[in-house]
């Protein structure tokens, strides 16, 4: 892996982290005095990870992109804010492939919605 010690900082981080951090957090977090790397070294880093499936990427529409551990989990996205919390419906695989009729591989689902400190806001 390219940069590996790199890498596995942001591995790291991703995985321990319940924040849904973007390449410009990431890159804030695993600077020190002796690991300064450049923002362009962190987004290749974050993308070989992605197609690893190390990492997931996290897109919401007018968002950074944001990264997130592999465990089965889904998003609340606030369409005010762009905040990310994670919520667990289990796994739906096999209902989609019963209305399908088809295999499922994969999928991510995103829900819309207005967090509290925005609604509060209103």
């Amino acid at each position: 892996m390219k940069n590996s010690g790199y890498a596995k900082k942001i591995l790291d981080l991703v995985e321990s982290s319940h924040e849904h951090l973007s390449a410009e957090q990431i890159h804030e977090r695993i600077q020190s005095e002796s690991c300064r790397p450049v923002l362009a070294t962190v987004y290749n880093n974050l993308n070989h990870l992605t197609e690893q499936n190390l990492i997931r990427r996290i897109a919401a529409e007018g968002q950074p992109d944001r990264y997130d551990r592999m465990t089965r989990h889904d998003h609340l996205i606030c369409t005010v804010c762009g905040s990310l919390q994670d919520v667990f419906l289990g796994d739906l695989s096999e209902s989609l492939k019963e209305q399908t009729g088809e295999e499922i591989t994969g999928y991510d689902l995103r829900i819309s919605w207005i967090c509290p400190a925005c609604r509060t806001k209103k």
